[in-house]
């Protein structure tokens, strides 16, 4: 028996390492900041408005390797005017080896958003302050009730996993 080695070190194989979860990459994959309505907006005296969107996508990279895409738009209107958008879309690219459908599923759709939930909150406050607004944090988002919602709906929809979607890319 003779094990690879890699810069005089063994390399375990890969099955007997067992089941591993990996952040292989973090990233923003887009962003954008705008404020229609500036210089006047600011001289608004309106209580703004704030509608929060969130979104998540799930792309098969490759056997055993994901993109998680956490998207988040934030709208504020003062009175009937738009005074920013601010639109982020955080990424990772996620190892998942050696564990059950069901479990690689849960973690794309809770584990894997809840990492890079911090990143999009940083990005997104940051957008709005130097947008010359005042300073707008997200709050903490519960993506295992999310995740338990969108299984009930796939569940009543007959549609597949996060995890059963066709490779795309070369990862």
């Amino acid at each position: 028996m003779s094990d690879e080695t890699t810069n005089g070190a063994v390399a375990p194989a890969a099955e007997a390492a067992g089941p591993a979860f990996t952040v292989e990459k973090i990233y923003v994959k887009d962003v954008s900041f705008e404020a229609p309505g500036a210089p006047a907006v600011f001289a608004e005296n309106v209580q703004p408005e704030l509608q929060l969107n969130l979104n998540q996508r799930v792309q098969r990279l490759g056997e055993n390797a994901f993109e998680v895409v956490l998207g988040v738009t934030l709208t504020c209107k003062a009175g009937d005017k738009t005074a920013y958008v601010a639109e982020v879309q955080q990424a990772g690219i996620f190892g998942l080896i050696g564990l059950e459908p069901q479990a690689v599923d849960v973690l794309l759709g809770t584990q894997c958003p809840n990492i890079l939930f911090p990143y999009v909150r940083q990005l997104v406050s940051d957008l709005v302050q130097a947008g010359g607004f005042p300073p707008f944090f997200l709050q903490p988002i519960n993506f295992e009730a999310l995740y338990a919602e969108s299984l009930r709906q796939r569940t009543q929809g007959g549609e597949a996993s996060l995890a059963n979607s066709e490779p795309a890319g070369n990862a």
